[in-house]
């Protein structure tokens, strides 16, 4: 190999555009067939840096740290610690409340750092790959390891990894939209263009950074990576997309300002009333500041949000990266799953099992992708040389099969192995019959061919075109007599209804002296000569069938769809118990709204599907009310990838273009991964929504026991003290909020039906329940405090009532945690997190009343037995109304 020199710098670069494709390559000085070596690759890493763009600048910590303060607790809080600092010179008192601020803040701090790593984890596992040369061999490494000079191998679904000059261009088309604006693909050639100056958008010997390639396969010369692509150039001008608002939050956001309403017109009012009284000014700020820090809620959406992020951890370590926060609540709801068959139902390990030639048929032993096997024939049946059959499935394939290791499509893989096992090199094949043209594979006319200049048996030069595709497809483009079609069809249908996916190869010789390679392909590929019938088992993933068992128990519809044969598919449908029957894209095509409407219900299978179809399908369950989630691999699929409530790609086998399109990827492309992350989903939501209902209670509690106390002049219009408010915020209600939140899902949330999309976060009757509990908390509590106050003094009162209230809290979440299970079953006990979180709870409120440097600190006293005993009976009293509903509920059901 040629010892190697440096390329030019980005500013000396030439204008690759105007290249031919020799100069191109000597100007990067690369060979083309062998890429570069590994050692070159180094040197070049050291001179231009990894291919990424340079980071955005982060905000500065001082700034995080005060953007903290827009909490309207940290406002309260504030304010409370300056005023008590001056000018009622409660030194203490103001000094611990500024001092929560700070802690407050780093908390935030901490919040936001553990949801952006989160989010940085998953933008770590969404790597984009690409496949390149490097001495001689087509390796995958992600596209970040790119140098310029490398020349990387592209197809239909690839995003395009760096700026480069085209070296070849197979029916190439490229979207280009992003970077120019133009709305449709740009079709792509390797003629260099005639001026330097020529407009990104024409130069068609070129592609893009970040460009997807939608059509037809090619190669590129990278000659620009990083900052110094043509995106990169740009990027400062780009704005990472910020997250939109859920849905989820943004009715918390609205719930939580109609609380904030609701409780300042409150506050308000408790101050007129105890200022009216003649209350002095220190009273009444003391209690005003009880009052906001008690009743004024805090970040609740923040939290949630930062639930959510950390929710998208869990799911990404169960091997479904979700992108979007949206995407997480939605999963929860989920009632229509369409999934693709191969590498998703099945385990996309593609074997030929049997090869069908005319007048024979050949069994195939070995599994996998190791080339060790055998290609078997009947007894009695005379030796026929395999090589005319075999050959199509190496030249008219890309995939590279070695050492059991397969880089490409994995039906083409299967390919190879066949026909190494028949005796045939696949690299020494291509090496002596490489390409002169070829058409790529593309879902409108489901085939690829490609065309080699050979020599036939009677020593004339031809260019023989070989065809691989779909049965049915390859057929209709043959020139076969009536009989030998009708032979033909019933071999592919006898193999179809083995549940194996059949494949076509077919040829056809052109006159060396009339063929244009650069001409339209398509219109010559008439008159085919069939050769061979392939077929190729794709078993079933082992834990599909008991996936899509628990999805129809869950009330979630599971559909397949595939582009085999409808018979194929039928029969592999029926192994894993995929309810309905098996229909074709074209017959549901054919099929008017109002049938579709009428008939999908009884549909479990569509064979021989288009993207139009996958499109159709979505918007026809969306109109029954379904939220729909569908997967897919292909460029062709993201329409419906979009268009889909939960668009799922593929992590393994996906292209670019629909891991983009998609709003979770699965990284080990398995449907019971799907399964898993709706059951995630749905915990993760039922918790959530949990978190909220008792936060919002008790909010409600606080809110009644204020105003309360204040129009009925209890305990001077002070039932708590604002330490005593802080303290019962930061412990029993800090802790129960994180074992609600975190806590272990039910265990029949899979039997449930799902959620509609259009339910409230808190329903009117679920909110009208909710401030009825908040008043029995909040009337409990004031009983308490006046029946101690009479009985005994005004500490004796409030430390009693700030017990009462802090055992109702815990009651109150004990309750939440299930609609319909009593609180006394053993399941409320049998989440370990809950229980470590309620211990911690009943603690803090022993030591707030029997620990003497609390005392001192939230000026509490300690009880006697009979003072515990009305605090346990008055707390726990919110149990039995929710029992009563509970039961209720049960006997409906």
């Amino acid at each position: 190999m040629a010892t190697m020199t440096e390329p030019p710098n980005a500013a000396e670069a030439p204008a690759f555009h105007v290249l031919s494709v020799p100069e191109a390559l000597e100007a990067e000085q690369v060979d083309r067939h062998r890429g570069l070596s590994e050692d070159e690759v180094a040197k070049r890493r050291a001179k231009y840096g990894p291919n990424r763009f340079a980071e955005a600048k982060k905000e500065p910590w001082w700034r995080s740290f005060v953007r903290q303060y827009a909490d309207p607790m940290q406002i309260v809080l504030l304010a409370a610690g300056i005023g008590s600092l001056y000018p009622l010179k409660q030194y203490g008192t103001g000094i611990l409340l500024i001092a929560l601020t700070l802690l407050n803040a780093a908390l935030g701090l901490h919040q936001e750092g553990k949801a952006a790593a989160a989010i940085d984890a998953l933008q770590k596992m969404m790597i984009i790959k690409a496949r390149v040369r490097r001495d001689g061999t087509l390796i995958e490494i992600p596209a970040e390891e790119l140098v310029p000079g490398d020349v990387v191998a592209m197809e239909a679904g690839d995003v395009v990894p760096a700026d480069g000059r085209l070296l070849r261009a197979a029916t190439l088309e490229i979207d280009e939209s992003a970077l120019t604006g133009e709305s449709l693909p740009v079709a792509k050639d390797v003629a260099a263009v005639a001026s330097a100056d020529t407009a990104l958008g024409d130069r068609s010997d070129m592609a893009y950074m970040n460009t997807n390639v939608t059509r037809g396969a090619g190669e590129l010369l990278v000659t620009a990576t990083g900052m110094n692509t043509e995106v990169g150039r740009i990027s400062g001008m780009l704005q990472t997309e910020k997250d939109a608002e859920t849905p989820l939050t943004r009715q918390l956001s609205k719930l939580t300002n109609q609380i904030l309403l609701i409780a300042g017109l409150a506050l308000l009012a408790s101050v007129i009333i105890n200022l009216a009284r003649g209350n002095e000014f220190g009273v009444v700020f003391t209690a005003a500041v009880a009052f906001a820090v008690s009743a004024i809620p805090t970040g609740l959406p923040a939290v949630v949000t930062t639930i959510l992020s950390l929710g998208t951890q869990l799911l990404a370590k169960s091997n479904a990266i979700v992108k979007r926060l949206r995407s997480t609540e939605t999963l929860g709801s989920t009632s229509a799953i369409n999934s693709d068959k191969t590498g998703t139902l099945t385990l996309n390990q593609m074997t030929a099992v049997e090869l069908a030639i005319p007048g024979r048929r050949y069994t195939v032993s070995g599994g996998g992708y190791s080339t060790d096997g055998t290609i078997k024939k009947v007894a009695g049946d005379p030796d026929v040389s395999l090589e005319e059959y075999l050959l199509p499935m190496i030249l008219c394939s890309d995939a590279v099969v070695r050492d059991g290791e397969m880089i490409g499509d994995p039906t083409e893989g299967a390919l190879v192995v066949l026909a190494e096992k028949g005796g045939l090199d696949s690299e020494a094949t291509r090496e002596r019959y490489p390409r002169l043209a070829e058409l790529p594979f593309d879902a409108a006319y489901k085939l690829m061919a490609t065309f080699h200049r050979m020599t036939t048996v009677e020593g004339r030069e031809v260019v023989r075109c070989y065809v691989k595709g779909a049965p049915d497809q390859l057929l209709a483009r043959c020139d076969v007599a009536d009989e030998d079609a009708v032979k033909y069809l019933a071999e592919n249908t006898r193999l179809a209804q083995q549940g194996l996916r059949v494949l076509a190869t077919a040829r056809k010789d052109f006159d060396p002296a009339d063929f244009d390679p650069g001409a339209d392909l398509l219109p010559l590929l008439t008159g085919l000569e069939p050769l061979s019938l392939v077929g190729i088992v794709d078993p079933p993933r082992p834990q599909a069938q008991a996936a899509i068992k628990e999805a129809h128990a869950a009330g979630i519809e599971v559909r397949m769809i595939t582009g085999d044969h409808a018979v194929t598919a039928a029969a592999i449908a029926g192994k894993l118990g995929i309810r309905g029957r098996a229909i074709t894209g074209a017959e549901f095509a054919a099929m008017s709204d109002e049938e579709a409407d009428r008939e999908i219900d009884g549909i479990g299978v569509i064979a021989r599907v288009t993207p139009e179809h996958k499109v159709r399908l979505v918007e026809v369950l969306k109109r029954k009310g379904h939220i729909v989630a569908m997967t897919g691999d292909g460029v062709n699929d993201a329409p419906a990838l979009k268009k889909a409530d939960i668009g799922i790609a593929m992590g393994i086998t996906g292209t670019e273009v629909s891991k983009e399109a998609a709003a979770m990827i699965l990284t080990d492309d398995d449907f019971a991964t799907i399964v898993k992350a709706v059951e995630l989903g749905r915990a993760l939501y039922a918790n959530l929504k949990k978190y909220i209902f008792f936060q919002m209670g008790v909010l409600v509690g606080m809110i009644i026991t204020f105003l309360g106390s204040s129009i009925f002049n209890i305990a001077a219009g002070v039932p708590f003290l604002p330490l005593q408010s802080l303290w019962l915020n930061f412990t029993t209600q800090v802790f129960q909020s994180v074992g609600i939140g975190y806590g272990k899902a039910e265990s029949d949330i899979m039997s449930q039906k799902p959620r509609r999309s259009d339910e409230p976060l808190l329903s009117r009757g679920a909110l009208g329940w909710l401030g009825f509990l908040g008043l029995v908390m909040g009337v409990i509590t004031l009983l308490v405090i006046w029946w101690a106050d009479n009985r005994y003094d005004l500490d004796t009162a409030r430390t009693m009532g700030l017990t009462a209230f802090s055992i109702a809290n815990l009651a109150f979440s004990l309750t939440v945690r299930s609609d319909i299970r009593s609180v006394f079953s053993l399941e409320t006990f049998g989440d370990k997190r809950f229980l470590i979180t309620t211990g911690m709870s009943a603690a803090a409120i022993v030591l707030a009343t029997e620990f003497g440097l609390f005392q001192k600190l939230l000026a509490t006293v300690s009880l006697d037995t009979g003072q515990w005993l009305i605090c346990l009976v008055a707390g726990v009293f919110v149990v039995v109304p929710t029992e009563i509903r509970k039961m209720v509920l049960r006997r409906r059901r």
